[in-house]
Order: structure tokens, then sequence, then C-alpha cells
């Protein structure tokens, strides 16, 4: 099966919401190819960024789940080739 190299833009507006993303990126770690996760306390929020390189729907369902967490946000950009 054909793969696709996306990055995955994730917002998390509450801390708590952490474990239940730390357990989904887990599921999904033999695609990611890189994470990394920027704290930003004046706007009491943090930023994550997932690269993966995957089929088509794991990529769409890993932003799909994350996507569902309450108090968190996700958009996904892919490569053209």
């Amino acid at each position: 099966m054909d793969t696709r190299i996306a990055v995955i833009g994730i917002i998390v507006e509450n801390p708590e919401a952490a474990p239940r993303i730390n357990d989904i990126l887990h599921e999904y770690s033999p695609y990611i190819l890189g994470r990394m996760g920027i704290p930003y306390p004046k706007r009491e929020l943090s930023i994550i960024s997932i690269v993966i390189d995957a089929p088509q729907n794991v990529i769409s369902a890993l932003s799909g789940k994350l996507g569902m967490i309450p108090d968190v946000s996700t958009k996904t950009v892919y490569s053209k080739i």
C-alpha cells in the first residue's frame, strides 16, 4: 500500500488531554517519524507537530482520533508526492 508524508498540527488547550493524546500517538508510533512539542504558558496551551509516513487511511484515522479529544484541535497537511 502506498504511503504519504504528512504533518499533523495539534493545539492542546487543556493539559489534562495529554495522557489521551500520548496513548493515541503511542498506538500509531510505527508510522511516526518525529514529534515536537512546544508548551506556550503565556496562552496556557501546547502545540505539537507530528511528522508521519503512513497510508492515507491511517493518517486520517490518527488525525480524527486526536481531533475528537475535548480541547484538542488538529490540522493535517500532506506532501504532494
